[in-house]
């Protein structure tokens, strides 16, 4: 989609369109569920599939041309909240029950179902200057 396309009623266009959706809901980038998403969108983009559109809750996160299975994570010392102080970088692989977006079956058994993990790191420590897409903030 381009975000020109218009929220309908009864099938006649209204004022809003998909931009103003995408602006209200999406524009938050240094919380955690969009920082995340952008996290994984460079990922993507750096190993050449960004096309098409994302599966949410599939058993990994983006698969190369390859075919290789990347899981990324996504950090940050700066959150969207009030802080007293930095948050803790922390990530998780533990093995866990994969959900095949294209079958629609979980795994029985708890795996890693990725071949490669990337973390990514919003590394930036000033509030008032922090930009996710600004990549010289990040590390990976």
């Amino acid at each position: 989609m381009s975000g020109d396309e218009p929220l309908k009623v009864k099938n006649s266009p209204l004022s809003l369109q998909l931009l103003d959706f995408w602006q209200w809901s999406s524009s938050n980038l240094i919380g955690n569920a969009l920082r995340g998403i952008l996290a994984e969108f460079v990922v993507a983009s750096a190993v050449g599939c960004n096309n098409g559109i994302r599966i949410e809750w599939d058993a990994y996160d983006i698969e190369s041309p390859e075919g290789i299975k990347i899981e990324v994570k996504s950090g940050a010392y700066i959150q969207s909240w009030e802080q007293k102080k930095f948050s803790p970088i922390k990530f998780g692989i533990q093995p866990t029950h994969g959900w095949d977006s294209k079958s629609n079956i979980r795994s029985v058994q708890k795996l890693r179902l990725s071949d490669i993990y990337v973390f990514c790191v919003l590394a930036h420590k000033e509030q008032e200057t922090i930009n996710p897409l600004n990549l010289d903030q990040w590390e990976f």
